[in-house]
């Protein structure tokens, strides 16, 4: 048989595609078309509109008058930017380094099979189905000095007792750090915990026979095992820290004066209270920066490991 011929009949052979096959292998991108099309137009195409508008003199209306690079000049030049900035770093190693202290060991307690696991395991998660608006606003009545924590230790008989941090506005964003820590810490304990839950218990048993104590366990054989979940953690953290908007409005309000400013609320101001959208398009540019500063180094980094491993 020539293969002219044999061609012929492996194609009369073939069957043929019904209308329901080329539905079920369109599907997928049916459903996923919309999708993609609206994350590329209201969040990709946005962010190439605030990246332009950045660039621009936009004050109360959107200019598209390319201006070059003043309003990062002059953000730069801004006292508050700086303070916000500084602000940033201050919540942000705090609330993360918190937040994975409290989640790890709150989740290695949890691992020990204690009593009640479920009912302690709902206590430290249901901060996190809170909005961040509910929790500040929970928390600025708690830290106010006349009505929450200092208030109640004085009527306890302590009257020389102050915890004044949220009105002081050298101390006032390590409030928005409590109130942020104790929204979060849950989550990443759930995060630690399912992390825990998955260590071959085999492995922990032949160090045990060895005679390794707990604490030697944990710290060379748990923790190390338990990478891939700090990885995680930190990525979603820095990128709650760093898009903190609605926690710091509704705990101070980036007060006393701007003292507890974060870049988020710099933005929101300078572009919506302020009327100057460049300038405020122009620190968001910045923020994006910082992200991808932060999150694309990591996943270099890990994914880099992966491969060696």
């Amino acid at each position: 048989m020539n293969p002219p011929q044999a061609a012929s009949n492996l194609a009369l052979t073939r069957p043929r595609k019904s209308l329901a096959d080329y539905a079920e292998a369109a599907l997928p991108k049916i459903v996923l078309g919309p999708t993609l099309i609206v994350a590329l137009i209201f969040i990709y195409g946005f962010i190439v509109w605030t990246g332009w508008l950045s660039f621009t003199e936009s004050r109360l209306l959107p200019r598209y008058e390319l201006a070059g690079v003043v309003q990062y000049i002059n953000l730069f030049a801004n006292e508050r930017w700086w303070t916000a900035l500084k602000n940033l770093a201050i919540f942000g190693g705090l609330f993360i380094f918190c937040c994975l202290a409290l989640g790890l060991l709150l989740a290695i307690l949890l691992d020990q099979r204690i009593r009640a696991e479920g009912f302690l395991r709902s206590i430290y998660l249901y901060p996190m189905a809170l909005s961040f608006i509910v929790t500040g606003t929970a928390w600025k009545w708690i830290l106010n000095p006349g009505l929450g924590i200092q208030n109640l230790v004085r009527q306890w008989g302590f009257e020389s007792f102050t915890f004044e941090w949220i009105v002081t506005p050298g101390m006032s964003i390590y409030t928005v750090v409590i109130a942020g820590a104790w929204q979060s810490s849950g989550f990443v304990m759930a995060l630690f915990l399912a992390g825990l839950r998955g260590i071959d218990d085999s492995i922990i048993k032949a160090a045990q026979v060895d005679g390794a104590g707990p604490v030697r366990i944990y710290a060379s054989i748990v923790i190390p095992s338990l990478r891939p979940v700090f990885f995680s953690s930190l990525i979603i953290l820095a990128h709650i820290a760093i898009k903190s908007f609605d926690l710091v409005m509704a705990l101070t309000g980036g007060g006393p004066g701007f003292s507890s400013d974060l870049p988020a609320t710099f933005m929101y101001t300078f572009a919506f209270n302020r009327n100057q959208i460049g300038l405020g398009a122009a620190s968001a540019m910045m923020m994006l920066a910082t992200v991808m500063a932060i999150i694309v180094p990591m996943i270099y980094s890990e994914t880099r490991r992966h491969r060696r491993g």
